[in-house]
């Protein structure tokens, strides 16, 4: 796509006030792909005022009419899937076939499931002698990461819409051609002016901006703990809601009973999927002690016939990090048996599928997010000791247990602090609460609990 040299703000391009902008670089080669504007705090509030003035007339909305204008935006997406998947893949890296079916087809699915929630969903209900109304909590800042661009937004903005609520949408800095298509297909959806609006530019000022904004009801924030905290204290100083969707250092458990070979290649895949830059990505690996060198074997070979076939890292400031820490991982003992630190290419932010065996618990590399295709392998003496591992961070996103039968899988997942656990490979569900413990998030996206987000209640007594 062409990139527009202008914000979408109540229902049109227009000029930033500024002259600054942002580049655009496809990771892959290091080029520069496009410009996009560098909204500052006077662009943010004029597209705060458009999203409040929008405001009363999308709220009072009758529901299925707002299921039909998701609905056409599902459709409108759809019609741009091709466009998608080429601007994914320029601006992100991802291979062409992961973008086309994760990148875009996951935020079809769930587009869909707002379309069908929007219409079912029971904004009033009687309770003893009151009747209780769901209503929007009103004008919404958005501010998403560069990760899963399309699934990002569309995970936000369509339960905002659903809900009723008018929204800002600040994408990352990283992949905003992606923000820019997305909002293309809202004009074509017809969604009323202002419904809608699109800043970009970079976190520090049009981020920072629009979560302090005084007329923001709502902060809802994907990315790093870090910067979480401070969405979080912003959003706290004006007494706002807020929902934050931060990061994870998931667990994969192995149970003696469990058919090894299946669980180690699945969550080497895991690990591996969009070159590891997954939030939930269950990057250690928990292995008895009595299987653990067959697991590190079956790791390793998993890990190398990966190769070429993972992308790059989203930017230069990524692929540093990565690198830093499997070269910490070696610095602090871990036994490194696939990849390595060496860039595989001249050209461009690759890292090479990599493996660490002998990780302790307290290394810097199974404690912190390396958002990059590193997987740590980690043996445990019973399955104590594991809970005490996989429970052992900050974090508590997501995992995954396996077992030699779903019933002995679930009795220990249902022990984990974390809000998301794979049974035996469970397939990723649209519709399930997706979201954290401790400092993983607040909140809950996707499905009737992601719609809850955006709604407050009002009771009536008669």
């Amino acid at each position: 796509m062409k990139p527009h040299d202008g914000l979408y703000i109540d229902g049109a391009w227009r000029p930033a006030l500024g002259t600054h902008a942002v580049e655009v670089i496809d990771p892959a080669d290091e080029q520069v792909i496009g410009r996009v504007p560098a909204a500052g705090a006077a662009d943010v509030d004029a597209a705060v005022q458009a999203a409040r003035a929008a405001l009363p007339g999308w709220a009072a909305t009758p529901p299925a009419e707002r299921a039909a204008r998701l609905a056409a935006l599902r459709d409108a997406l759809a019609a741009r899937e091709d466009e998608f998947t080429e601007t994914v893949t320029a601006e992100l890296g991802a291979p062409a076939p992961f973008a086309r079916a994760v990148h875009v087809g996951l935020p079809l699915a769930v587009a869909a499931s707002y379309a069908e929630l929007a219409a079912a969903h029971p904004f009033e209900e009687r309770v003893g002698n009151s009747t209780v109304l769901h209503e929007p909590v009103g004008v919404v800042g958005a501010i998403t990461p560069w990760n899963y661009p399309l699934h990002q937004i569309v995970a936000k903005v369509a339960p905002a819409l659903a809900a009723g609520c008018a929204i800002v949408l600040k994408p990352a800095e990283d992949t905003p051609l992606t923000a820019q298509l997305f909002a293309e297909a809202v004009h074509d959806a017809g969604l009323p002016a202002g419904v809608f609006n699109l800043v970009t530019g970079l976190g520090t000022e049009a981020g920072r901006a629009l979560a302090g904004h005084p007329d923001i009801d709502m902060v809802s924030f994907t990315g790093s703990t870090a910067v979480g905290r401070e969405i979080g204290a912003a959003a706290g100083a004006g007494v706002k809601r807020v929902a934050l969707e931060l990061g994870g250092k998931s667990a994969n458990v192995i149970l003696p009973s469990a058919d090894l070979a299946k669980a180690v290649a699945v969550g080497v895949a895991n690990v591996m999927a969009n070159s590891g830059q997954t939030c939930s990505a269950w990057t250690r690996m928990l292995v008895h002690r009595d299987r653990y060198e067959e697991a590190v074997g079956l790791a390793a070979e998993a890990a190398a016939k990966y190769g070429d076939r993972i992308g790059p890292v989203v930017s230069a400031r990524q692929h540093a990090r990565v690198r830093g820490h499997i070269e910490r991982g070696v610095a602090e003992g871990a036994r490194l048996v696939a990849g390595g630190a060496e860039t595989p290419r001249q050209k461009g932010y690759f890292v090479s599928p990599t493996v660490f065996a002998d990780v302790t618990p307290g290394m810097t590399i199974a404690q912190e997010e390396i958002f990059g295709p590193v997987l740590c392998v980690l043996p445990y003496e019973d399955e104590e000791d594991a809970l005490r591992i996989a429970d052992g961070t900050v974090y508590g996103l997501a995992g995954a247990v396996w077992a030699g039968t779903a019933e002995e899988a679930a009795a220990f997942a249902r022990r984990m602090r974390t809000g998301q656990v794979d049974i035996n490979g469970g397939r990723f569900n649209p519709l399930a609460p997706f979201g954290g413990y401790k400092q993983s998030g607040v909140g809950r996206e996707l499905g009737a609990h992601g719609l809850a987000e955006y709604l407050q209640t009002k009771s009536l007594q008669f």
